[in-house]
């Protein structure tokens, strides 16, 4: 028979005196890798156990390939007290999270993005070396790292940053593109957040590689890609063996003397340039993708808008990844401030949405 203390005992008593059920680390990280941001975050001050799972190498593996199918990155300036916010989202809709914020002094600057296996690398400000801030964020943790400068031979240059993903040693790598006003010298670094180093490399260029679009590469195959000016060519460099080689656009109904106007995209993580020269002519956007890459096979699919491409605001191809999607935005200013219309395009290339 319980005595009346028995009786009254407290639920927590009960909980405190219940044995204790463990799971094994490989459950639990399962678990964590499938909630929200804001969750995981909460329960890393819950329990120093919970942390050193949420903080380690195989958890952090494990949620950017997560992240790789499912992260929107969005960058957000405030005119009025000149702050810019970052925040994460999902492919599947639902609410954002706020990452971070930053103070950007400068109105006329630019902001370029690039993200590779779950890390965003985020550059603001201009290209010269005085105004040139680039981090690396994870937008699972929450944790970033501001990129150091990397130590050239002159001050007086301008720099460009590329971010890729080298599959062979599992690690993030960033390129580093610098030349200086005075003698026109290019000096060729990387950056590994391994061991969170610049080294300077000596490498052949197959051609002049001054006039690049800046900012914006495709990572494919350990491989970044930037899109040349001319000649209208793809400079890719391999970051596991430190190599620049050309790829070739498709030589097809005279690409190159009709479609000035190319951009780099990586669509269900196959390269890919995006032709929007005649875009108004036919109310149609052809995409070539790379679907051999060694043996360098291009293969055309055509984007048909359901409306007017000029009323939409001439919406461009804005981003992708490895998923089938393709999110357009528009390309005009005054659209930016009229509507917020974004499309999103999916195999085989058509429209899916598009919301106000």
């Amino acid at each position: 028979m319980q005595t009346l203390e028995q009786q009254q005992e407290k639920p927590d008593d009960r909980i405190r005196s219940a044995p204790k059920i463990s799971y094994p680390e490989e459950i639990i990280e399962e678990i964590f890798s499938r909630l929200p941001v804001k969750s995981i975050l909460r329960f890393r001050s819950l329990s120093k156990s919970w942390l050193s799972i949420i903080s380690g190498p195989p958890f952090t593996k494990l949620q950017i390939n997560r992240a790789t199918r499912t992260a929107l990155f969005i960058s957000v300036r405030d005119r009025g007290n000149g702050y810019r916010h970052l925040f994460s989202g999902s492919l599947d809709g639902g609410s954002v999270t706020h990452l971070m914020k930053i103070d950007t002094p400068y109105v006329d600057q630019n902001t370029e993005a690039e993200h590779s296996n779950g890390l965003v690398c985020f550059s603001y400000g201009d290209l010269f070396y005085d105004n040139h801030i680039t981090l690396v964020l994870n937008p699972s943790t929450h944790k970033f790292f501001e990129l150091p400068h990397p130590v050239v031979s002159d001050d007086n240059y301008i720099m460009c940053n590329f971010f890729g993903f080298d599959e062979s040693r599992n690690e993030h790598k960033i390129l580093n593109i610098s030349q200086t006003f005075e003698s026109d010298a290019i000096e060729i670094m990387i950056f590994s957040l391994s061991n969170y180093l610049w080294r300077k490399i000596d490498v052949d260029r197959p051609v002049n590689i001054s006039r690049i679009d800046t900012g914006i590469s495709v990572c494919v195959n350990s491989t970044i890609h930037l899109m040349l000016e001319d000649p209208l060519e793809i400079l890719a460099f391999d970051l596991r063996t430190d190599k620049f080689s050309i790829v070739k656009i498709p030589l097809i109904s005279g690409l190159q003397d009709r479609y000035r106007w190319i951009r780099l995209i990586k669509t269900n993580g196959l390269l890919g340039i995006v032709c929007h020269d005649l875009v108004e002519e036919g109310n149609k956007m052809h995409i070539w993708i790379l679907q051999d890459y060694e043996k360098r096979v291009w293969v055309r699919e055509t984007i048909r808008f359901p409306g007017s491409w000029k009323k939409m605001g001439r919406p461009f191809p804005w981003d992708s990844g490895n998923t089938d999607k393709i999110f357009f935005s528009p390309s005009e200013r005054w659209s930016w401030r009229k509507s917020s219309v974004m499309l999103k395009a999916s195999f085989p290339y058509r429209m899916i949405h598009a919301f106000e």
